[in-house]
């Protein structure tokens, strides 16, 4: 599956489209990231529970994007975003999307 983020593709002809596709995950913080990203944010600098967290969450949006654009027949995703939306306290939704379309070279 090519996945750009980009309204075409450069030498690829989209021939059909198939519509658009979504990803999404909501994630919960834990105590013990939030216990360890405290003790980071005392003395500044990144807090890798949430970066590891957070592309985790990308991953897997992007895995249900694909699955639903599979699904349609599409061969391609075009105009891809993300998105983020807090749910809750402590919690987040990460949304994946674009357009499925039937690209041929």
């Amino acid at each position: 599956m090519l996945i750009t983020s980009t309204d075409n593709i450069p030498g690829r002809n989209i021939t059909e489209v198939k519509g658009m596709v979504r990803g999404s995950t909501v994630r919960a913080r834990n105590v013990g990231r939030d216990i360890m990203a405290g003790f980071r944010n005392i003395v500044g600098g990144e807090l890798p529970e949430y970066t590891n967290l957070l592309e985790e969450s990308r991953a897997l949006a992007v895995e249900r994007m694909t699955e639903q654009a599979e699904s349609l027949g599409a061969n391609a995703i075009v105009g891809a975003r993300f998105t983020t939306a807090g749910i809750t306290q402590g919690a987040s939704e990460i949304l994946a999307f674009g357009t499925a379309v039937v690209v041929e070279d």
